[in-house]
């Protein structure tokens, strides 16, 4: 007997347009299209084609007809086939149904009515199915069609998202509720095509306002679609495809609706997304399939939307989970522009994301992360400037002291600093500087550490400090263009309309290169109240071009008048600029 899940196994559906499911290919249609000409024939086993010439010259293929056949066939004027095989009668009707073929039919219109016709035809068809599925529950055939029917509706929900207009309505009627309810279907296929629709209703690209995007997204979450959506992702079974499609489709409806810091909270604080996220991720898999990626990158979207989820996700242990599966990429690089790839990268997102937290910089500590950082460091490619980045975000903020002093302890400073005598691209530069500011800032006066870190500058005739101010001037030559033409812009500008522009025109100095600038001088302007001689030196590079210390003080004051007292991360580095400007 057919299986009622066999009824509506179906190749996977396209996506949101941000991405595309990509079913694996059948090797039987690779073989049936290699045996496949270019022009779509079925290749001759070592038979020429037929020549041109070996037609007649009439160009008709085949033997002549016999001359008695030719000359008793008479000539059909009028007759009963008019020379085409059909009647008088049947030539005008078929004319007629041309015709009427011909005539613009008016468009259904969608709206409020089209919906209500709908919510009822839509209640039925559950309603009746789930009546036979409860008579029937031994006999597949006796429902089978009504399931075909629901199914069909349920696919007939996709014109919705191109009217969200129509949405608030749609939920208004309880079609929400009743589409939620059918994610715990007994047939598996049944809750797949309904994650589909769900996916394509939240889409990005679905041209709704937020208003109308709202009261759909919030009745889901509502009828509890998080919980059910995770059900689905323990029932499905991804050596199928149509199962794997759909937990592709489940993954793009939490992201479509972790668009919403407040929604990404929800989810992650779900008993079962996270925990079911981080098993994913360690399925091995050669190649990386696009779930796995997929699921690493829900779970840096998750990460970065909510404090709450980074610490849920550092007491599941993820620190130490995603070290592990960074190892095998201190020196190996994912093949480009692969799922692997994008893998990789998503998992140092998610890094970065946790060692902000105090909790996670000490997870990473612990896991020695530091370690492998600096493994990266020094052998991978790939991993390099993202290593870099990691360890930046660690060391920063109030609370990456105890990580400073590890990296000292486990002899870092000569893997960062030979980095920075080095080219390095912009943004290596960048994190570079970071880690430094961060060091100066963070190490407690007189411990073995700092004095470790200050001798590193010190050395070699303060080479480090010469390359700093090189590194300045060429972010100054940078920013002051773009200076240039803010105050030439200012100038147009009435006084009330310059404070509403002054946050864009802070943005493009930053985009110019400001933010490196002004950690420099904050570098030198440490350098300089630590040791009488980087002082010299420092003065001694800037008269080389008529420079003097009031370019860092400017830079500084700058700093301090951009920070409130209001906020403590703020208010810290805010006394720590006053405390150097006593110095330059």
């Amino acid at each position: 007997m057919t299986s009622v899940d066999e009824l509506f196994k179906k190749p996977s559906g396209v996506g949101s347009s941000k991405r595309k499911f990509e079913p694996l290919k059948d090797p039987n249609e690779v073989y049936k299209s290699a045996k496949l000409d270019s022009d779509g024939d079925v290749r001759s086993k070592g038979k020429e084609a037929m020549a041109e010439d070996e037609f007649d010259d009439e160009g008709e293929a085949g033997p002549e007809m016999p001359p008695d056949m030719e000359e008793d066939i008479p000539d059909d004027e009028e007759g009963r086939f008019f020379g085409g095989g059909m009647e008088q009668k049947t030539a005008d009707a078929m004319q007629y149904i041309d015709q009427q073929e011909e005539e613009e039919v008016a468009p259904e219109k969608f709206d409020t009515a089209w919906v209500r016709r709908f919510a009822l035809n839509f209640e039925r068809k559950i309603s009746k199915n789930s009546e036979l599925r409860a008579k029937f529950e031994n006999d597949p055939t006796k429902f089978m069609a009504s399931e075909a029917d629901l199914d069909t509706e349920i696919k007939g929900l996709s014109i919705l998202s191109e009217h969200p207009e129509l949405y608030e309505e749609f939920s208004k009627l309880g079609c929400v509720d009743s589409l939620i309810s059918l994610l715990s279907h007994e047939n598996a296929d049944i809750a797949i095509d309904v994650i589909q629709i769900i996916s394509e209703l939240t889409d990005e690209d679905v041209e709704a306002e937020q208003e109308q995007w709202d009261s759909l997204v919030n009745t889901m979450m509502d009828a509890d679609i998080t919980e059910l959506l995770t059900s689905n992702l323990t029932r499905l079974d991804e050596k199928q495809e149509n199962d794997r499609a759909g937990v592709y489709y489940i993954l793009s409806v939490l992201e479509n609706l972790s668009s919403q810091t407040s929604l990404a909270e929800k989810i992650g604080q779900d008993a079962s997304v996270l925990p079911w996220i981080l098993a994913r991720i360690q399925q091995k898999e050669s190649p990386v399939t696009q779930n796995k990626q997929y699921s690493a990158e829900i779970l840096a979207i998750l990460l970065q939307s909510s404090s709450k989820n980074r610490e849920k996700f550092i007491s599941l242990d993820g620190v130490d989970l995603i070290l592990q599966l960074l190892s095998q990429y201190r020196k190996r690089d994912p093949e480009k522009d692969s799922d692997e790839e994008e893998f990789v990268e998503n998992l140092f997102d998610c890094l970065i994301c946790v060692v902000d937290e105090p909790a996670g910089k000490e997870k990473f500590v612990e896991a020695e992360g530091i370690e492998l950082g600096q493994i990266m460091l020094k052998e991978g490619k790939f991993s390099k400037p993202r290593a870099l980045r990691v360890l930046d975000h660690l060391f920063g903020g109030t609370t990456g002291g105890p990580a400073c002093e590890h990296l000292i302890e486990a002899a870092g400073l000569r893997t960062v600093f030979g980095m920075f005598m080095k080219k390095q691209e912009g943004q290596n530069i960048e994190h570079l500087l970071g880690i430094f500011a961060s060091l100066l800032r963070l190490l407690p006066g007189g411990s073995a550490s700092r004095i470790r870190t200050l001798a590193k500058f010190m050395e070699k005739e303060y080479e480090k400090i010469e390359k700093l101010v090189k590194l300045r001037r060429d972010y100054a030559a940078r920013v002051a263009p773009v200076e240039k033409a803010i105050e030439k812009e200012r100038k147009s500008y009435p006084p009330e309309d310059q404070e509403f522009m002054a946050a864009e025109w802070l943005s493009r100095r930053f985009d110019a290169g400001l933010f490196s600038l002004q950690t420099i001088d904050v570098i030198l302007a440490w350098l300089i109240a630590e040791d009488d001689g980087a002082k010299k030196k420092v003065i001694a590079l800037l008269a080389d071009r008529d420079e003097d210390l009031s370019l860092v003080r400017g830079t500084l004051q700058e700093q301090m008048e951009g920070l409130s007292e209001e906020d403590p991360g703020q208010k810290d580095v805010k006394d720590m600029l006053s405390t150097l400007l006593q110095f330059v």
